[in-house]
């Protein structure tokens, strides 16, 4: 066998590895389910875990399939590995260990962009969890208006992604029982392995038919520099919140007002927050909220009780996808709509 099979079948023996779900087997997928899961294999090479969990929720499956292909993969104005710059700052601002060595193993495969590019970029995408400090601008990056709005919409994709993977997959996408000196080569085979399959670079927007078109939400004007990258948040956002539309309004209302007076900083350590966060709630809210809140603000904090409570009153694994995506989408969109763009730099 070559490489690339031998990684497609670790990566789709790891899918039993996803916590609190049973992830749709590529054998047993139909319908839209089976049509995300061919273009991931042929765009992204692999039916990776952090994209396959989403499965027991289908239109949630295809939102998150379209923010990151049109962000993140589609070779557009920015340059791939920018975006994986990007991608990795990010995730290790969010503490997310799993997505950091993916991103960070796939830019060491790439060729490396103009020196002076990754600094800055770093720095920007770090803070981009953080509110704007009045009289601050966003740091002055060689790209141009469109080029900064990918790399903004890589942003706000993996403020989603990384929530989402710290509720349902484990600290690293390498087995604990892989030898340490090995962790390096295991990861930089995986990500050479996660390439188009087809010859060329991707089409922009091919994935966009998977989802109905809908209006880009509030705060993220930004993204119109970019088009497929506008549509594909646009549908995304729209599918996660109608997939979650049982969500009781209280809930709603109590993520919004949490993310209103949120400094983009770490809850803690303890879960003590979590208390005052949910205080006045009524008592059949409860466990939707907890879950909601905790995904949004510390998702590392999801234990197995919140998650067994929740069941109690949802039972379903779709459920509990919708649930999460939208409190992680939710947040992941409000960040992206107080964060600093990134100016790009005169006469670009």
């Amino acid at each position: 066998m070559t490489v690339r099979p031998v990684v497609r079948a670790v990566l789709r023996g790891a899918l039993k590895d996803v916590r609190y779900v049973r992830v749709v087997a590529p054998a047993e997928a139909y319908g839209p389910v089976a049509e995300v899961y061919a273009q991931v294999e042929r765009d992204f090479g692999v039916l990776a875990p952090p994209v396959a969990l989403h499965s027991p929720a289908p239109a949630v499956l295809a939102a998150g399939w379209l923010m990151l292909r049109e962000t993140l993969l589609v070779e557009g104005a920015a340059g791939r590995a920018a975006k994986e710059v990007t991608a990795t700052a990010v995730s290790e601002a969010n503490s997310c260990s799993y997505c950091v060595d993916v991103h960070r193993a796939t830019l060491q495969t790439l060729e490396a962009e103009p020196a002076g590019t990754d600094a800055a970029l770093v720095a920007w995408a770090r803070a981009t969890g953080r509110p704007v400090e009045e009289g601050r601008q966003a740091p002055v990056l060689p790209f141009s208006a469109a080029a900064a709005a990918e790399i903004q919409g890589v942003a706000v994709t993996f403020h989603y992604i990384n929530r989402m993977v710290a509720v349902f997959l484990a600290d690293s996408p390498v087995p604990d029982q892989a030898p340490g000196f090995l962790r390096g080569t295991i990861l930089r085979t995986a990500a050479r392995a996660m390439r188009p399959v087809g010859p060329g670079p991707l089409r922009t927007g091919d994935s966009l038919a998977l989802l109905p078109a809908a209006p880009l939400p509030a705060g993220l004007e930004w993204a119109r520099e970019r088009p497929a990258v506008a549509d594909a948040l646009g549908r995304a956002v729209a599918a996660v919140d109608d997939a979650a539309r049982w969500v009781p309004e209280p809930v709603r209302e109590r993520l919004r007002e949490r993310l209103a007076g949120w400094d983009g900083g770490p809850v803690g350590l303890s879960r003590a927050w979590l208390g005052q966060a949910l205080a006045g709630l009524p008592a059949d809210c409860l466990p939707t909220a907890r879950l909601a809140l905790l995904t949004a603000f510390a998702a590392h904090q999801v234990t197995d009780a919140d998650v067994a409570a929740f069941r109690e009153h949802r039972p379903g694994d779709g459920e509990l996808i919708q649930l999460t995506s939208w409190a992680a989408l939710t947040t992941a969109v409000h960040i992206g709509a107080r964060s600093a763009m990134p100016r790009p730099a005169p006469g670009r």
